[in-house]
């Protein structure tokens, strides 16, 4: 029985951290877009950027 509850609590723990991954990835490709169609005024770039996330995100960071 105690080995149960561990095993569960494992995968609660594993479900958090792939649901929080999951929000990082989405709020990434978001503010990369945001930042996007703010610089460049297009939304065929917002999407392409929003594609590539936090990398664009980070880039635009170093660069501006």
């Amino acid at each position: 029985m105690h080995m149960e509850s561990l095993e569960q609590e494992k995968n609660g723990k594993k479900a958090v951290i792939k649901k929080t991954v999951k929000s990082g990835i989405s709020f990434g490709s978001a503010l990369a877009m945001i930042i996007s169609y703010s610089a460049w005024h297009s939304i065929g770039w917002a999407i392409f950027h929003g594609l590539l996330g936090w990398v664009y995100v980070i880039y635009y960071i170093i660069r501006y």
